[in-house]
């Protein structure tokens, strides 16, 4: 898998000025096996999870589907006192020549970071949670470079817990709604002008038969609406003009085993229908009082899209949640329409390095500089666009030709 990331074009955070205490002395252990740090990682994750990547059994299931060789599974922990206070699970893998570790889901979250005691974190100073890092790190061996992607700039108490790990820059926003119920939401987020297009946008859909939404939670009858919901993803790659990220192999395996309830990953499908048949689809893991939104998808049908029905899929999403019980919707790192419409929360996320070999600096040196790099393309509308229309023209041939049924 590539290194793939964006970037702004600023440089790394001021470390912070803390008044220094003393150096707790952490006890740090390094598994290759998930069984054998279940007992910390249940102690931590039973607080509060910024990402699914952070479940154990998440993690799981990503290690299964792949065929994770225990070797290239990497679970550092860290405890004051007998107290857990930090985990870190990490997949080695062999990227272009460079022995890497990074997080097991990679980009298929919006987020991830180390699971840890923040509230703990919060008390120490700079330099302790340096040194707690230090001490972490350095147990790792066989491996050039750290790349941990996607970690969200968390404040507790007015202290930022992960300012100290390795060399970092700000990359993408975290896209958040956080309200008490739908009404909450509505009147924050909603415009009268914002209601009434709303409106306009499902009376075209209803002008095209009977429109439905439901909920599933996995089992057998989930498994066509993965179908459906991967091949209007796969569609919309390709008109997009970039590659599609669950036609790696092994990702269709994980997101189908993710549907068992023996997994214990709490799926929520969320499908709106038109005439009976799917038209979106949003693919969300709950955790306590989070939704993780990871897919979602809508008809490529022109037709069907004069009303929206992404939109309109999600509308019914806010409407129902909340008053259900979660408190924050999560819908993802970068930035689109319907979440300018329903987050008003911006959490910026940032790529931190770790470079373990003399190759591993060379190889985050040349990263840091293709992310900035990217990102002046991407602020390039006019280069952007000859760039997607090429990938698309190249995406479009590399597709064989469908027979007639």
């Amino acid at each position: 898998m590539a290194l793939e990331a964006y970037a702004e074009d600023t440089p790394p955070p001021r470390p912070q000025r803390q008044r220094l205490t003393m150096v707790p002395v952490a006890t740090v252990q390094l598994a290759h096996r998930i069984d054998e740090v279940a007992t910390t990682w249940a102690a931590l994750e039973a607080a509060q999870i910024e990402s699914p990547g952070q479940s154990a059994a998440f993690t799981r299931t990503w290690v299964n589907a792949f065929g994770i060789a225990e070797d290239d599974q990497f679970y550092l922990t860290a405890a004051f006192d007998g107290e857990p206070v930090a985990l870190l699970p990490l997949w080695r893998r062999r990227v272009k020549g460079v022995r890497l570790l990074s997080w097991f889901p990679g980009p298929h979250v919006g987020c991830n970071a180390p699971l840890v005691d923040a509230a703990r974190l919060a008390t120490l100073g700079s330099v302790e949670r340096a040194a707690l890092w230090s001490a972490m790190l350095e147990r790792l061996e066989g491996a050039d470079l750290i790349y941990l992607k996607s970690v969200p700039q968390l404040f507790i108490e007015g202290v930022d817990i992960f300012a100290e790990l390795g060399q970092s820059i700000e990359a993408e926003t975290l896209y958040r709604g956080q309200f008490a119920s739908w009404d909450d939401a509505n009147t924050t987020q909603r415009s009268k002008s914002r209601r009434k297009h709303d409106r306009q946008q499902g009376e075209r859909l209803e002008a095209l038969g009977q429109v439905g939404f439901e909920e599933v939670r996995g089992g057998p009858e989930a498994l066509p609406i993965l179908d459906v919901m991967f091949r209007q993803r796969a569609a919309r790659f390709v008109a997009m003009g970039v590659p599609d990220p669950f036609a790696e192999p092994g990702v269709r395996a994980f997101y189908d085993a993710t549907l068992s309830p023996a997994v214990e990953i709490d799926v929520r499908l969320h499908v709106l229908r038109l005439n009976g048949e799917i038209v979106a689809v949003r693919y969300n893991i709950a955790h306590g009082e989070r939704l993780f939104c990871l897919i979602s998808s809508m008809s490529d049908d022109a037709t069907i899209q004069t009303g929206s029905p992404g939109k309109q899929c999600l509308l019914r999403v806010m409407q129902t949640v909340f008053d259900a019980g979660y408190r924050v919707f999560d819908m993802g790192a970068g930035f689109t329409d319907e979440k300018r419409h329903w987050c008003n929360l911006k959490l910026p996320v940032r790529q931190h390095y770790v470079p373990l070999t003399t190759l591993g600096t060379a190889a985050a040196k040349g990263h840091l500089g293709w992310q900035v790099l990217r990102q002046k393309l991407k602020a390039n509308k006019a280069v952007m666009g000859v760039v997607k229309a090429v990938r698309g023209r190249m995406l479009r041939s590399s597709i064989p030709a469908q027979a007639d049924d």
